[in-house]
């Protein structure tokens, strides 16, 4: 896989080759169709992290999705008018400032089986400023993959829809972008959310959580799932953990969070268990509203760049899951490779696509 798209004059490099040795033809085709749309899925998520914000902004980005019909999912899209009419609070304020506004899409694959669907929800920020809380200029640029949980999401169900996986999926994609203008909203704001809740705004460059947090509960209340698994590449602190070796894995259900990591496991996309404890939430209570969206940065012994943020966000998101069964994957630093590796060459990795989907087949994929 290369990402030549932009490219006046592709790389040129001979034909692929792939020799299977194997004792039996037939025997070993199911396994390889099952392998083939796996990365196929992989890759798909991969070029969609690879695309310039100008050539991938929201409403690109969900008409690319759409496409997706013709491998039998169903893809609805909710537009910035509607998302604002509904009470999408968050993601509508997120978006609200980018010349083209903010959209939830959800990709939908039936299956065959009489039972409540698994929902992936992504972060789909297809360019992150940071708003009024801007970020510093070096290394912005890299903030054209702030999509890759939507796109990893995208890439899970292709895969299930290409192997003809009997469970029930549904993916629910905010996408957005992150801008500065006149109609940015501002640190202080206090905003409504689809689920009723109000959040003080701290920091503009903590978006990611806002809209995850419509996206958790529309999913949740709207499709009543077995369970839920988010995606996002959240925060800079799960980075100053985990390195780019792991992704972090957080949730509110012990048995589905092992199965994510055991699916991680067996993909070579490795997660690393994080907690959320009593003192990251109670850091998130607020004077004037339900909650805040991320604890100040001079709060806590260490303050700065030593909150635990990536907790904090995680404390964050499971107020909006509710008692659905849920893990979330901060996948920042995961998201990308600085250097080739046996998976990949530098660049995207589609992180999260081949794990969800093994995740499905591992424990989804019977009616129990």
């Amino acid at each position: 896989w290369r990402f030549d798209k932009h490219r006046s004059a592709p790389a040129t490099r001979g034909a692929p080759g792939l020799e299977l040795l194997v004792d039996d033809i037939a025997a070993a085709a199911p396994a390889w169709r099952e392998a083939e749309a796996a990365a196929r899925g992989a890759l798909y998520a991969r070029d969609l992290v690879s695309e310039p914000a100008n050539h991938l902004t929201p409403a690109i980005f969900a008409q690319r999705l759409r496409a997706l019909e013709e491998h039998g999912i169903r893809v609805k899209v909710i537009g910035p008018k509607r998302l604002r009419r509904r009470g999408f609070g968050a993601l509508a304020a997120v978006g609200q400032a980018a010349a083209s506004g903010p959209r939830l899409v959800t990709l939908r694959w039936k299956g065959r089986l009489d039972v409540k669907p698994v929902a992936f929800v992504g972060k789909g920020i297809c360019f992150d400023t940071g708003g009024i809380s801007i970020k510093p200029a070096l290394g912005m640029e890299e903030m054209r993959a702030d999509m890759a949980g939507a796109a990893a999401c995208a890439g899970a169900v292709l895969a299930l829809a290409l192997r003809k996986s009997p469970a029930p999926v549904i993916a629910v994609l905010a996408l957005a972008e992150n801008a500065i203008g006149e109609d940015a909203y501002r640190p202080g704001d206090v905003l409504t959310t689809l689920s009723g809740r109000t959040v003080e705004i701290l920091d503009t460059d903590a978006e990611g959580r806002l809209v995850l947090a419509d996206a958790l509960h529309h999913a949740a209340q709207h499709y009543r799932p077995r369970a839920m698994i988010d995606l996002a590449t959240l925060t800079g602190s799960v980075i100053t953990a985990l390195g780019h070796h792991h992704a972090g894995l957080f949730g509110n259900d012990a048995a589905l969070a092992s199965a994510v990591a055991a699916a991680g496991a067996a993909v070579g996309e490795a997660l690393w268990p994080l907690p959320i404890g009593q003192r990251h939430r109670e850091d998130l209570n607020s004077d004037i509203a339900d909650i805040r969206q991320c604890a100040p940065s001079g709060s806590g012994v260490w303050g700065g760049r030593f909150l635990p943020d990536a907790c904090h966000a995680a404390a964050f998101l499971r107020e909006f899951a509710g008692q659905t069964p849920w893990a979330h994957c901060d996948i920042a630093g995961v998201e990308t490779r600085d250097a080739a590796d046996a998976l990949g060459p530098k660049g995207a990795s589609g992180f999260g696509a081949r794990m969800l989907d093994r995740l499905v087949a591992m424990r989804f994929e019977t009616e129990e």
